[in-house]
């Protein structure tokens, strides 16, 4: 299973790349490759239990938008 939270882009806002990269929906920024390896389930890792970004994510309450 890959990182549901992972996209694969082939720009952003101001540039556009000769490939690919990985990037982070939950901190909003591209990974290395290496991290994304691991978040798509390389040693057996497990999103909810080992991803340290969703895990504090998961902990943090929503802002409220009122």
């Amino acid at each position: 299973m890959t990182c549901p939270r992972l996209e694969y882009r082939a720009a952003d806002d101001e540039h556009e790349f000769d490939h690919v990269r990985p990037y982070c929906t939950v901190t909003k920024e591209f990974v290395s490759p290496m991290k994304a390896d691991i978040c798509n389930d390389r040693f057996d890792f497990h999103h909810e239990r080992h991803c340290d970004v969703f895990k504090a994510r998961a902990e943090t309450p929503p802002a409220d938008d009122d």
